[in-house]
């Protein structure tokens, strides 16, 4: 429509700024709004078009960035009172990539302290509500990127995933999310640093309504970035999906899901047969205990160095930060041992996952065991039994470990008028062939409504 001249980028700024001002005191999703510089940069992209000059294929669009990218001038808050004198010098790359496509960005948006939790709250900003059901969350740790979409404050965005924290949002709030191959989308600026060792699980990654959004995003932030230690020079290309093979994996081993959520995923393997996969059931061997070392990696391995971090400052940490923690230090504290073991078991468990890919380069599963739950909820019922949050995010938790690409794209509701998502797994550097996968499943699937009194 810009490009058409059918809408301007000043209107399209607008209309999203309104769209904020309206519905944001009952989502709380911005950290910062930024309606003075978005302004700004939409006249100037007018003028451009008005100019006859080159367009970025995000020319004019709204766009919004987690609180944990750089933007230059701006603290980096990362949910926490203990980054409340930081300012940013510049911007990070994938801030850089998404303005020099001509997109506009409208704020930041809310995470929990230091990204350490699957909900959005903190001691700054406060609590970011789900739009579907505010007395639902919206996710974590990129809750309030993904609030800020699914309500239409923004048109996408970027977000960052060390286990699962853009795809179980993406999820919650019924839109799509990618989590990359760590170094396909430079993560350089981002805080937490993401250099080693938790390089090997978090990634930087786009979210928008739809998959053909999240693949332009992609398109724009994919690239070699020598600030990143993880950044490989791999190029943008587009691999045929004709005919190809996906496994079904209805949830992690025996690890129950919550019934409507297998329902979902059921669905989406029948659509996926019609429009001509062959889908079967698959059950990788070999990485049972994924999640326990993905855990280690995630929660043990730093839980010292964080303790240190709020030592003589307790009353500054937010439960968001401290909820995992005292999980993490009643465990043995970590050996270069126990550190090695685990990455020698890592490596093994990506190599065997890796050869049964060979024949079957995708995979269909949950993205979750269970659709966006109440603020501060932890157990569930199943139609077996029982599950606690460290079980329900097992689908995701493995593919942070494993360094594989995962896209979340929304499916299907639940009893209750939740979304739920289904998440699509594959090859290192294969992004491009799960998203047009996810894409052409989107197509088929038709159409999806977004929250309730929102669009507008």
């Amino acid at each position: 429509m810009v490009r058409e001249r059918r809408i301007s980028p000043t209107e399209l700024v607008d209309a999203h700024f309104r769209q904020i001002a309206k519905h944001n005191p009952q989502i709380n999703a911005f950290v910062v709004l930024l309606e003075e510089e978005a302004r700004s940069a939409a006249r100037m992209a007018e003028a451009a078009i008005m100019g006859g000059e080159a367009l970025g294929p995000l020319h004019g669009v709204p766009v919004s960035v987690k609180d944990s990218f750089d933007m230059a001038g701006l603290p980096t808050l990362c949910g926490s009172k203990f980054r409340l004198d930081h300012r940013a010098a510049e911007d990070a790359t994938a801030v850089a990539r998404l303005r020099a496509a001509g997109a506009i960005v409208l704020g930041k948006t809310n995470c929990p302290e230091f990204l350490s939790n699957y909900e959005s709250d903190n001691y700054i900003t406060g609590r970011t509500n789900n739009p579907w059901n505010p007395q639902r969350t919206s996710g974590g740790s990129s809750g309030g990127e993904s609030a800020a979409i699914s309500a239409f404050f923004s048109a996408g965005g970027i977000g960052s995933d060390g286990g699962g924290s853009v795809r179980i949002p993406a999820h919650f709030c019924g839109i799509a999310g990618l989590k990359p191959t760590p170094g396909r989308v430079s993560a350089a600026g981002h805080y937490p640093l993401i250099g080693h060792p938790g390089g090997l699980l978090g990634v930087a990654g786009p979210m928008a309504r739809t998959a053909n959004d999240v693949r332009l995003l992609f398109s724009v932030l994919a690239g070699y970035d020598s600030q990143d230690p993880f950044s490989a020079p791999v190029p943008l290309r587009g691999p045929s999906i004709d005919n190809m093979r996906v496994g079904l994996m209805e949830q992690f081993y025996d690890v129950p899901v919550e019934p409507g959520t297998r329902d979902v995923v059921r669905k989406a393997a029948l659509l996926l047969e019609k429009i001509g996969f062959k889908v079967d059931p698959f059950k990788p061997q070999g990485i049972e205990r994924a999640p326990n070392i993905w855990w280690f990696f995630f929660g043990q391995l730093p839980a010292r160095l964080t303790k240190q971090l709020f030592e003589g400052r307790e009353q500054d940490a937010h439960w968001t930060g401290t909820e995992f923690l005292a999980a993490s230090l009643g465990q043995p504290e970590p050996s270069a041992n126990d550190v090695l073991v685990n990455l020698a078991a890592r490596d093994r468990m990506r190599a065997a996952v890796l050869r049964e890919m060979e024949t079957v380069p995708l995979i269909l599963s949950p993205v979750c065991g269970v659709p966006a739950f109440r603020h501060r909820e932890r157990k569930w019922k199943t139609d077996s039994r029982p599950i606690g949050l460290f079980e329900a995010m097992m689908p995701v938790t493995p593919w942070n470990l494993l360094g594989m690409p995962a896209v979340t794209i929304p499916f299907g509701m639940s009893a209750d008028g939740l979304p739920i998502g289904v998440q699509l797994i594959g090859r290192p550097y294969e992004e491009e062939r799960i998203l047009q996968v996810a894409a052409r499943l989107e197509e088929a699937r038709g159409a999806f409504p977004g929250p309730p009194g929102f669009r507008g």
